[in-house]
């Protein structure tokens, strides 16, 4: 726990030194709606997540072009035959790939959004301004590390040192159990500009060490909470006591969460992988949510291993083994708790992968990206706006099939965040570029 502590100090520090758009957090927001409770869900794929093997095309103009610029598998393509893709009901024409059949369930049911060509924009952005070398980019298109961070800053264009979901925990009045949680670890995605986040573990006591089986009951713990609770004038002491004193009395709470038997633990059975693990700690953190004392939440859940420059087909496949069953086992989970309606989960990665094969039967980095959202208060369909599938067409920013996105982070985000209370004038301080933009909510909610 000290490691972590650190860490989540040192974010905390460098996030009150924020300036710009994301000050407007001190002194102007209103604090969340906290009508009931709900819950958002980030799973985040590492790597680059190749989008365009995940939402494909089912009619036969698109298909036969998305063919032809993946090419034939087994020669080096990264097409998928036709005949495996999942069709998804209705007018849109897309498919999912066969991984990801569980979640036809969920289409069916109406609680599964396609977010189409989503990406990190400064800006609305046309193919002629990006051409020109005129327009205002997001900076390391193409860099892991910094789409990474950018897709969990949720700003572009500008180094922050909070993450989106930190920033809306920064508009809830402060709680013993942080609003942000990750099972995932550290990441920039939890930490606010006035509030930070806590990692959990997915299994075993959650508890610090030192002081026994039961902390409570030595003595020394009572102490240790004592020299802690004292005032220091040293601000950067006091800020370090003040995080470890809500992080032991977060514990405390959590630990019995985590260590608690599930009554929907059997719906994950047979999936023996750390996304599963992940959402299943996720599912017990929510079934203690009035014992918690909490109304509003964020996880952080992660993925990792998408940057498949080779053997795609195969590599992607097996990811998406795990990510499909687990995201249906988790909205099953949600069902039977009586709280589908109030959690939402969604795909975040990286950026996305190019549409032409790279040697060794991979893809290179790429941009806009397809992304799922779902929950019982989503509605399916097909959000945004799908890329022509043309090697240097008009979506092309390359020869290579990288999709100019037509819908920013911060539109997605800022749809989310309205759904789980924030309100329309707060949204520019959480998406500190979301004025750019004239479309501020996409509509995956009814």
């Amino acid at each position: 726990m000290n490691q972590l502590l650190r860490r989540q100090f040192l974010c905390r520090a460098a996030a009150l030194a924020a300036s710009g758009p994301l000050a407007l957090l001190e002194s102007h927001a209103a604090p969340l709606s906290n009508s009931g409770y709900k819950a958002l869900v980030c799973i985040f794929l590492y790597g680059g997540n190749d989008g365009n093997n995940v939402v494909l095309p089912t009619d036969s103009a698109g298909y036969a072009a998305y063919s032809q610029a993946r090419g034939v598998a087994g020669a080096g393509g990264l097409s998928l035959d036709r005949s495996v893709i999942v069709d998804l009901a209705g007018p849109h024409a897309i498919g999912l790939h066969p991984a990801l059949s569980p979640l036809a369930d969920v289409w069916n049911q109406q609680n599964l959004a396609v977010q189409a060509n989503v990406g990190t924009l400064v800006k609305p952005l046309t193919k002629a301004l990006y051409s020109s070398g005129a327009a205002a980019l997001p900076p390391s298109l193409f860099s892991h590390a910094d789409q990474q961070s950018q897709w969990q800053q949720g700003v572009s264009g500008v180094s922050v040192a909070s993450g989106w979901a930190g920033r809306i925990a920064d508009l809830q009045a402060k709680s013993t159990v942080p609003t942000v949680l990750s099972v995932a670890g550290n990441s920039a995605f939890i930490s606010g500009v006035k509030s930070a986040g806590l990692a959990v573990p997915t299994t075993g006591a959650f508890k610090i060490q030192g002081f026994g089986a039961t902390p409570s009951s030595n003595p020394l713990y009572g102490l240790f909470n004592k020299i802690l609770a004292m005032s220091n004038p040293n601000m950067e002491v006091a800020a370090a006591s003040d995080l470890m004193q809500q992080a032991l009395q977060a514990s405390d709470l959590l630990n019995s969460a985590l260590t608690a038997s599930s009554s929907t633990a059997g719906l994950f059975n047979g999936q023996n992988n750390s996304l599963a693990q992940q959402l299943q700690a996720v599912v017990k953190i929510i079934a203690a949510r009035s014992s918690l004392g909490v109304s509003r939440q964020i996880f952080f859940v992660s993925l990792g291993g998408f940057d498949t420059h080779n053997d795609q087909l195969n590599r992607q496949k097996a990811l998406l083994a795990q990510l499909g069953p687990a995201l249906k086992s988790f909205y099953e989970a949600t069902q039977q708790l009586g709280v589908a309606q109030q959690v939402t989960s969604f795909t975040a990665s990286d950026f996305a992968r190019t549409l032409k094969p790279a040697s060794g039967g991979g893809s290179d980095h790429a941009w806009g990206n397809h992304h799922l959202v779902m929950g019982g208060a989503v509605r399916s369909g097909l959000y945004g706006q799908m890329p022509t599938l043309q090697l240097g067409g008009p979506d092309d920013v390359s020869d290579e099939g990288r999709w100019l996105p037509t819908t920013s982070v911060e539109q997605m985000g800022a749809t989310l965040a309205t759904w789980f209370g924030v309100a329309a004038a707060d949204l520019p301080s959480v998406f500190p570029n979301l004025n750019n933009f004239k479309t501020t909510n996409m509509g995956y909610f009814g």
